[in-house]
């Protein structure tokens, strides 16, 4: 099919609008693959106040993928709250401690995750992270516009024009048009596209709260602890402390009512007492930084696509921080987003492909949504007298990092059998359809990698060692319909170090597991059918929509 994507007609290819996790992730993930992107800073949909992100292991697995693991790890945040875990109640930091919480479903950050991942869960600073995917963007040729926002577009279709926005220079008031083939708003418009194109954003507000940064050496009523977050309840507070530093960087998170206390009444004075409340130590003198007020929400978009328009990250689902599912979610949403547009662009996919990215992402991220609010009701227990046993709802954090089971039209077929799990989340990743393939430690060209670091630039297909048949079907394909597809052999192209390929992908020598570029299984066959050709060129062409009549030019 010809290509639908790359016009000299146009400013750039991908508009991404703000420049969050998402945001900077889906530019990351696109400028990877040599799409031209214009990364806008905008709006953020909330103010935000300054936070500790946990960015779980798919998430991390994806960053990897970017090369930046490393770049983040080193952050100073996140070398400084390495080791941190758990949450604790307490009288006041340096009173009483009145337990810890204990949930079969939190994965303590000791918990050795090898056998799930390449991989762990990474704390660190949000300002921190984005300055480094920042960083890495700038390298890669996004071009970043960190003083410009997103003030009206036009649905032009998908052919030459796509997209024609008009963007404002926040410093100089200057307007221009960009013509672009789609627009991602990841967070930065402020809801002004949900709202252009009608877009529900439905949920419920939690709660407000007031976030106060301040800095005060409180290494010995820290004790020794290296906690996440300790909540602390006597007459003069409640609210949570979070460390930033372990010693004399901190946040504390304080609820209120905006109509009986309005932000404006969290004056230095009043927020240096609420510290020494918080801290225990009532001759503190404190440095307040910030006074930051949000809301607690729990919001997602009716629709994650309409037409050139995606919708990812912030912009897509908002949730409380219980869990530290929020940055991680959003930069699912782009690697999701990433390969479809460009199989779209590069002409190996048919644009309805991109329809898959509302059905896969929106399920999950509503269920992870839910999951978050489950835990931040979990954590009142923490304070109650007699507290009622966790709700039954909850599911474990490793099942929502990496078991999630997509059912779409890109997954051939997706109803393969009944998996025993919690609703999207797999009890156990088998790799069925839809699921994302298993981790899998191989040695490739002499080097030990993850069968990870394979995915994220072709359709991969995974095979056993007798593979002459596959072999011959990928060159047919290739040359046919213009897929990229690599072929790796288990056992001759990689050693597979653990002897674990069968049991974790359920096929035999002979049989074959096509992966997605992000690394979910789109198809798999436990052994060789006769007509191997046949057989992989109808499940190649339904997974990309390619047995679709072409797309006619200006259609989305």
């Amino acid at each position: 099919m010809p290509s639908t994507g790359r016009s000299a007609l146009r400013n750039t290819d991908v508009l991404v609008a703000g420049s969050g996790p998402a945001g900077l992730a889906a530019a990351l993930f696109l400028a990877e693959q040599g799409v031209d992107c214009y990364l806008l800073e905008g709006r953020r949909e909330r103010v935000r106040p300054p936070r500790i992100l946990g960015v779980h292991p798919r998430a991390m697995e994806l960053l990897r993928s970017l090369g930046v693991e490393e770049a983040i790890r080193a952050l100073p945040s996140a070398r400084a709250l390495a080791r941190n875990s758990g949450v604790i109640a307490a009288e006041s930091l340096a009173g009483h401690e009145l337990g810890a919480l204990d949930a079969k479903y939190v994965v303590d950050v000791d918990t050795d995750l090898s056998a799930l991942s390449p991989t762990t869960w990474c704390l660190c600073d949000e300002a921190e992270l984005e300055q480094a995917l920042r960083e890495r963007a700038e390298r890669m040729g996004v071009r970043l516009r960190p003083d410009s926002e997103l003030v009206s577009f036009d649905r032009d279709g998908w052919g030459d024009d796509g997209i024609s926005a008009v963007v404002r220079d926040r410093a100089t008031g200057e307007e221009h048009r960009i013509r672009a083939c789609c627009l991602v708003d990841a967070g930065g418009t402020g809801g002004l596209v949900r709202e252009r194109l009608g877009i529900a954003f439905e949920g419920q507000t939690l709660g407000h709260f007031v976030t106060v940064r301040f800095t005060a050496d409180l290494t010995g009523e820290l004790r020794g602890r290296r906690f996440i977050m300790a909540y602390v309840d006597n007459p003069g507070v409640r609210g949570s402390l979070m460390p930033l530093d372990n010693r004399s960087d901190w946040l504390l998170h304080v609820r209120h009512d905006p109509e009986l206390e309005p932000a404006e009444s969290f004056t230095e004075e009043r927020c240096a007492d609420l510290v020494r409340a918080a801290t225990g130590v009532p001759g503190l003198q404190p440095r307040i930084e910030s006074v930051s007020p949000w809301a607690g929400e729990a919001k997602v978009a009716e629709r994650f696509r309409s037409g050139q328009v995606f919708l990812a990250g912030d912009a897509a689902h908002v949730m409380p921080p219980s869990g530290g599912f929020d940055a991680g979610t959003g930069i699912i949403d782009a690697h999701n987003l990433a390969w479809k547009l460009v199989a779209v662009l590069d002409g190996w996919a048919h644009p309805d492909l991109l329809d898959s990215y509302d059905e896969e992402r929106r399920p999950v991220c509503a269920a992870t949504v839910e999951q978050a609010v489950l835990r931040a009701r979990d954590r009142a227990r923490l304070l109650a007298a007699y507290p009622d046993p966790a709700d039954p709802e909850l599911v474990q954090d490793p099942l929502i990092w990496l078991a999630a089971r997509y059912r779409s039209s890109a997954v051939m077929p997706w109803d393969e059998g009944t998996l025993p799990g919690y609703g999207l989340w797999a009890a156990e990743n088998d790799g069925r359809p839809g699921s994302r393939a298993p981790h899998l430690r191989v040695r490739h060209g002499g080097a030990e990698i993850s069968v990870h670091d394979l995915f994220g630039r072709s359709m991969v297909l995974l095979t056993g060692p007798d593979n002459r048949p596959w072999q011959e079907a990928v060159r047919s394909i290739g040359a046919e319909l213009g897929t990229p597809v690599q072929l790796y052999g288990v056992g001759s192209d990689l050693e597979d170090l653990d002897d674990r390929w069968p049991e974790l992908y359920g096929v035999t020598a002979q049989g074959a597991v096509l992966v997605r570029p992000d690394g979910v299984v789109a198809w798999r066959c436990t052994d060789a059918p006769i007509f191997t050709r046949t057989v992989l060129r109808a499940m190649t062409k339904r997974v990309l929509r390619l047995d679709r009549p072409p797309a006619e030019k200006g259609t989305p």
